[in-house]
């Protein structure tokens, strides 16, 4: 009976989240589609993407991170049915993220030089060059998207963000092919014209959702009779002071990552490239604690403004304990499949390239083994930190994320990698590491702030 509390909240649960998790998987695939394309131009070609796309999700991690600032207040203004507070919130917001949004893709855009000062394979560079340039035009509709999508989020609406993402991997795969290998009238471009498949791909997402909300009678109190007046600056202080943090916890995590990705370069390209695979595997299985923890901003908030905080804990706990076990089946799947998984990515019929793609495949496969076991601990932490976002507790987070990522795991990454015989296979077990520590100080502080609240 005492775990049924917990396990009668599941199919709430589940029915929120999966509409986010597909959405997530959709942001995802359309890199997944971009690297198992592009991997069929070889090693060279996967490892500049994976450069590419890591300078690019250092900038999206803090859009994106910024962006969730809207659905923990857009769940406290529906909790308390105060339709005039969530519409200033949604104004001010997509105010916002538009600016950051052009301000980003600028920042990326001049940022692409260092590419050349990272001690990177100079074939890699060459490729990720031109790459990084369209990629990074993308964050501007990204960014914008994620506005909306936070707003209808908050209020519950899941699925149209789902849609979204949906149509705009149909148009991915349908731009990579014709621009990546060349169709018709449209000229091979390789992994430049991956870039821009990504492009077209993001524009549609956001117009796809400024129609949908715009049309949409659930909606409709929302947006209707909207008129632009001084900004409230007090709220725009509010959404700032929950953004940036959220921002920085996620630039934090990204970084952690990418440095994984920069760290494996200096090892060289096929290094590089295993590291690319099992990163985007890795970031497959992830969508689902990203989706949970979306679900648990959610439903905390929720609770926040009916000032219920048993209700909060017990839900919060229900979600932890869902991924928990999602994270336990994904652990078992990469135990059995790690050294079959590469393969999708890979095209072992060149015999020039054969001992490059045996090579990529062994060192991914030992990654994969490592990423089995931090699936757990970077699931759990994920789906907490949404809890504190719900709880708008995002200081002390965003702090405790970069002690775990930046003073603990990333220089185990780096001794391991860089200065013992275990190579990317020690890179990796510092990002295990540094997800477990982060897990095991996140979770204390929701148990401190829970019941801070209930004796209050």
């Amino acid at each position: 009976m005492s775990l049924k509390k917990y396990t009668k909240e599941f199919r709430y649960n589940l029915i929120l989240a999966y509409p986010v998790i597909i959405g997530l998987l959709g942001h995802t695939l359309v890199q997944l589609v971009d690297n198992i394309m592009v991997g069929q131009l070889g090693t060279a070609e996967l490892a500049a993407v994976s450069l590419g796309n890591s300078f690019f999700f250092v900038a999206m991690a803090l859009g994106i991170g910024f962006s969730m600032a809207i659905t923990p207040l857009i769940a406290e203004t529906d909790g308390a049915r105060n339709i005039a507070a969530g519409r200033n919130v949604f104004i001010h917001g997509l105010i916002l993220c538009t600016f950051l949004g052009i301000f980003l893709s600028i920042a990326v855009l001049i940022s692409k030089p260092l590419l050349y000062k990272m001690g990177q394979s100079e074939d890699v560079v060459d490729l990720a060059f031109p790459y990084l340039q369209w990629v990074g035009l993308s964050l501007t509709p990204l960014v914008i998207f994620q506005a909306f999508k936070q707003f209808s989020e908050g209020l519950s609406y899941t699925r149209p963000a789902m849609y979204a993402t949906l149509m705009a991997n149909v148009i991915n795969v349908i731009l990579n092919y014709v621009l990546i290998f060349g169709f018709w009238i449209f000229p091979k471009m390789g992994v430049e014209g991956a870039a821009l498949g990504t492009l077209f791909s993001r524009c549609s997402m956001l117009i796809f959702m400024v129609l949908y909300v715009r049309f949409k009678n659930q909606f409709s109190v929302y947006v209707s009779n909207i008129n632009f007046q001084m900004p409230d600056w007090d709220l725009l202080k509010k959404i700032i002071h929950i953004g940036f943090p959220s921002a920085l916890q996620m630039f934090f995590e990204v970084v952690f990552f990418t440095a994984a990705i920069w760290l494996s370069g200096i090892l060289g390209k096929n290094p590089q490239a295993a590291n690319q695979i099992a990163l985007n595997l890795s970031s497959m299985t992830y969508m689902f604690a990203m989706g949970l923890g979306v679900t648990a901003m959610i439903r905390v908030g929720n609770q926040m403004g009916k000032k219920d905080f048993v209700s909060l804990k017990r839900i919060a706990y229900s979600i932890f304990l869902l991924i928990f076990l999602f994270d336990m089946l994904f652990c078992v799947f990469f135990l059995i499949t790690n050294t079959y998984l590469p393969w999708i990515y890979l095209d072992g019929s060149n015999p020039l390239q054969l001992n490059d793609v045996q090579e990529v495949v062994k060192i991914s496969s030992s990654l994969l083994m490592i990423s089995a076991f931090f699936q757990i601990s970077d699931g759990i932490q994920a789906v907490v930190l949404g809890a504190l976002r719900g709880l708008q507790d995002v200081v002390l987070p965003a702090w405790i994320t970069f002690f775990s990522y930046c003073f603990f795991g990333l220089p185990i990454s780096y001794y391991l990698g860089i200065h013992t015989i275990l190579g990317a296979t020690g890179i990796w077990i510092g990002l295990l590491s540094g997800l477990t520590l982060s897990a095991i100080l996140l979770f204390i502080r929701f148990q401190y702030m829970t019941k801070k609240l209930i004796v209050n």
